[in-house]
């Protein structure tokens, strides 16, 4: 006889850990065989256009702690701002830059670490450009739902003064959370991401 719906209880939800990195990064976890390389490890190769540069960075939880289970993935545009898609819709779109990324942190330190490209500018809604960015997504192990945030460049001041999606932030103190800096004399952008307190890093709701 069947049971009475009354009686069943709801399915305990599971959040990203601690199998992610066994799903998204075989490889990294050990298992080999699944994939010659983990998907989104490399982004360019030595015919991608634009500016090398490269991002670092950790997630820090609410004790400020760094995450070293998390796992980060990017999705930028190219240098002249567009997207990769498919050849038949791919247009002049860069095809030696993939614009996408995976990158799990560093079990040690929880670093985490794209080489890619400076994106170029993409169109906003309703017209004119947004700023560069990055876009990122991140998990782990308690977090139950992937959280969305960008990454923009403390050195494009004028461009991000116009950004639209920036300019929705309506506490202008807190969209410095989503500056990277880049580092003296070097090819390197610092981007740290801090899930709580008082220098909580902005989320989107996508």
């Amino acid at each position: 006889m069947p049971q009475s719906l009354e009686a069943l209880k709801e399915t305990p939800s599971q959040t990203g850990g601690p199998y992610v990195h066994i799903g998204l990064a075989p490889n990294f976890a050990g298992i080999t065989g699944v994939f010659p390389s983990d998907l989104g490890t490399h982004l360019v190769n030595e015919k991608s256009r634009g500016e090398r540069i490269t991002i670092e960075g950790h997630v820090f939880d609410g004790t400020g702690e760094p995450l070293r289970d998390c796992i980060v993935e990017l999705w930028q545009a190219d240098a002249d701002g567009l997207y990769p898609s498919p050849s038949e819709m791919r247009g002049a779109a860069d095809p030696n830059f993939t614009g996408w990324g995976r990158c799990p942190a560093d079990q040690q330190t929880g670093l985490f670490r794209f080489d890619t490209i400076r994106p170029g500018r993409v169109p906003a809604p309703g017209g004119g450009l947004q700023a560069p960015h990055i876009t990122l997504w991140i998990v782990a192990r308690g977090i139950n739902l992937g959280l969305n945030t960008r990454i923009y460049f403390a050195d494009e001041a004028a461009a991000n003064a116009a950004d639209p999606v920036l300019n929705r932030i309506e506490l202008t103190s807190r969209r410095a959370t989503l500056l990277a800096h880049r580092r003296e004399g070097s090819t390197i952008y610092d981007f740290d991401i801090r899930l709580q307190g008082p220098d909580e890093t902005v989320f989107f709701d996508i």
